[in-house]
């Protein structure tokens, strides 16, 4: 399914999905949009990506209102419009509550659930406007349990967030959508075993594109992409 040329905002797009689906878009013929907190792994993507005239890299925090709140606005500044916003930013960081580490515990809750509501917030006046789409970024993880995981209970919040979102933003005429990755390879793992069916994050920015590309009056809620293989 081809799209009209859109301006999309992705968060923690550095790398992994979000770096991938920057790319699809790029390549498509969309204006894009990246945030990360690191500024050198924004700008090695920014160099490598292509397409300056159609892309902008933003250095912020997911989780921080006045970072969110900025990225929005000088999107809509240098693009003109706001077509979609993918919270995408998240990550996975001393997550087991039995023997885990809590220092670590509240960055992850912080940008994985906080983030995606800070974005939800500053970007839909903006998709009113453009009857656009916010897509959020949860995982299998917010679909099935394991013990003592904090990442998941994230996750759980992200599935909620995405469907008390859609019956916010529905009657003002915006698409939300909630794409659950199953175990995908990338640098998310943080050097520990991928499993040999992970897949490469390109089917799940795949997804992304579909869900970008709907008809106008088409809300595409919920997409679940596991590997062949995985059994949870």
């Amino acid at each position: 399914m081809t799209m009209t040329s859109k301006t999309v905002l992705i968060t923690g797009a550095t790398s992994g999905i979000g770096a991938h689906t920057a790319q699809l878009l790029l390549d498509r013929g969309h204006r894009v949009v990246v945030t990360g907190r690191n500024e050198s792994k924004l700008k090695a993507f920014l160099d490598q990506a292509g397409h300056a005239d159609r892309l902008l890299g933003l250095v912020a925090d997911a989780a921080d209102w006045q970072a969110t709140e900025s990225v929005v606005t000088r999107t809509v500044e240098h693009f003109g419009a706001l077509d979609a916003a993918v919270a995408n930013a998240g990550f996975m960081s001393g997550d087991s509550i039995g023997d885990g580490d809590p220092a670590l515990w509240s960055p992850m809750v912080l940008t994985n659930v906080l983030g995606p509501a800070l974005l939800a917030h500053a970007a839909l006046p903006h998709l009113e406007a453009t009857g656009g789409r916010l897509v959020l970024i949860g995982s299998v993880a917010g679909l099935k349990n394991s013990p003592a995981n904090l990442y998941s209970a994230t996750k759980w919040a992200t599935t909620g967030l995405a469907e008390n979102l859609r019956l916010h933003a529905t009657p003002r005429g915006i698409g939300v959508t909630l794409v659950n990755p199953g175990m995908i390879d990338t640098p998310f793992w943080q050097g520990a075993d991928v499993p040999p069916f992970a897949l490469s994050p390109q089917p799940i920015a795949e997804a992304i594109c579909f869900a970008l590309g709907q008809p106008a009056g088409v809300d595409l809620n919920t997409l679940t992409i596991r590997p062949i293989g995985q059994p949870a």
